[in-house]
């Protein structure tokens, strides 16, 4: 793993040097080549370097979280202008040059790769596997974000990098298929061989099945999205899994076996110990005189805990409907001055606890089969069969103790409560702003009036550029609405 981290820190240097081009990235260089892919030993680490990337961008909620109501601020607020929703082409704008370093390094394996001999085909078919699902993986990060996206897809080993114009988001998502396809036949088997914090057959499956519901609620791809969403998931049922029976295992528990794909943290880990779960947790001093300190995750230190997030009122009515839910205790908890109700603390993510003090070093969850099945059910409520997609929903309520679906059944309704199942059941896991998006887009809700920090806004859903972006390549458009 170090070797790896190497690799990619000394490259990423080479990437960012210098650059004044569309990108402003250099996605390769002359001098890579030569000290890059001499023997086959030197791919497996360049990959697993490259899954770095993936966790930077797992580990911000600017994107996935703070424009959606899941938060407000807490005893020490720290949210940037998206939170507020206060955003244009000085203020919170994109510069997306980190995705294009990190779809650099995809360009450059596989264009290496492809003529490499290797003494074991299935080893470089995983590998191949592997990069063609990272590509996927940061494009759809990105075009979630931006909606239409350059791409780049050349592997570059000279100065000249290409002026690329934005792609429509719906060419940028036929690329995302076209890559996961081929990394879905290339996987030499369907399981997870190099465990869970690589791609594997299921995670590339579970990556498509969310893509295809963005394709076909976002871009309008419809029933044909919808239908390859279900299929896409019901790959990945067969890969073995099983929910947690303690909800309160999911966040904790490595690896467990729930999980499809999550990214790495470790304490004792070089290079950071603590996720973006650091900024949810209480500190000591901002809880003094708690009546009920003990059930608080709370930290000694602001370093540790830095006590910025709190669960929303709305997100806390997504669970008032069933006191009864267990996940409450493993999503949130009320510290008591007395008996006064003070902060709602998030304890989602709550780390773990040392000698020395607690530290969020959980792993980030990428992909879990909940999530599965719930892809299932809005896939089904989109094509009309609300006794299939219930089905699905009731797998996820049977583990929270709410109980089966006994409401209403008809289309509008039934994709209502899904939307709200998944608030209960994916709060804070860096997913609420594109599951609002997906269903506004669907005509399910008002996002501008769903969001109250959205409410008299007309901000556009996606991002703007920032102004470097734009002054680098006259090619570039920026995003609509701005």
């Amino acid at each position: 793993m170090k070797r790896s981290f190497i690799y990619v820190a000394a490259l990423t240097t080479l990437l960012t040097a210098g650059c004044s081009d569309l990108l402003d990235v250099k996605p390769q260089s002359s001098i890579t080549e030569q000290v890059y892919f001499q023997s086959e030993g030197d791919f497996n680490p360049y990959v697993t370097g490259i899954y770095t990337y993936m966790r930077t961008l797992n580990d911000n909620i600017i994107y996935g979280t703070e424009r959606s109501e899941e938060l407000i601020p807490a005893a020490n607020a720290r949210f940037t202008t998206a939170w507020s929703h206060v955003l244009n082409p000085t203020t919170g704008a994109l510069d997306y040059a980190g995705w294009y370093q990190a779809i650099g390094h995809c360009n450059l394996l596989l264009d290496k790769i492809e003529s490499f001999p290797f003494s074991n085909e299935a080893t470089k078919n995983r590998l191949k596997a592997e990069t063609y699902s990272l590509r996927a993986y940061f494009y759809f990060h990105l075009t979630r974000i931006i909606g239409d996206a350059p791409l780049m897809l050349q592997s570059i080993t000279t100065s000249d990098v290409p002026q690329l114009a934005r792609s429509s988001s719906a060419d940028v998502l036929k690329q995302i298929f076209s890559d996961l396809d081929q990394a879905i036949a290339l996987f030499p088997d369907q399981s997870f061989v190099n465990g869970k914090y690589r791609f594997s057959y299921p995670a590339a499956q579970a990556l498509k099945a969310e893509a295809k519901l963005w394709s076909a609620k976002v871009v309008g791809g419809g029933d044909a999205d919808f239908n390859d969403a279900i299929a896409a998931a019901s790959e990945v049922e067969k890969a073995g899994l099983a929910l947690q029976a303690n909800f309160g295992d999911v966040t904790t528990k490595r690896a467990n076996s729930e999980i499809i794909l999550s990214a790495y943290y470790n304490r004792d880990e070089s290079g950071g110990n603590s996720n973006y779960g650091v900024n949810a947790l209480p500190y000591l001093a901002g809880i003094t005189g708690a009546s009920n300190l003990a059930d608080l995750p709370y930290c000694l230190t602001t370093v540790n805990g830095q006590g910025a997030y709190q669960i929303s009122v709305p997100s806390r009515a997504l669970f008032n409907v069933n006191p009864a839910d267990k996940r409450i205790a493993s999503t949130f908890v009320i510290e008591m001055q007395g008996t006064t109700a003070k902060v709602a603390w998030i304890d989602k993510y709550p780390g773990n606890k040392y000698p020395d003090d607690r530290v969020s070093d959980n792993d980030i969850i990428i992909f879990r089969l909940a999530d599965i099945y719930l892809m299932k059910a809005e896939a089904y409520a989109g094509l009309g069969n609300t006794a299939l997609a219930i089905e699905q929903l009731n797998k996820v309520r049977q583990r929270a103790g709410t109980g089966d679906y006994i409401g209403a059944t008809d289309k509008g309704t039934v994709e209502m409560e899904i939307l709200n199942e998944r608030g209960r059941e994916f709060f804070f896991e860096n997913k609420r702003w594109y599951d609002l998006v997906r269903f506004h887009s669907a005509g399910t809700i008002d996002v501008y009036n769903y969001v109250p920090n959205l409410k008299g806004k007309t901000t556009p859903l996606f991002w703007p550029l920032a102004a470097k972006v734009l002054a680098t390549n006259p090619l570039i458009e920026q995003t609509q609405g701005y």
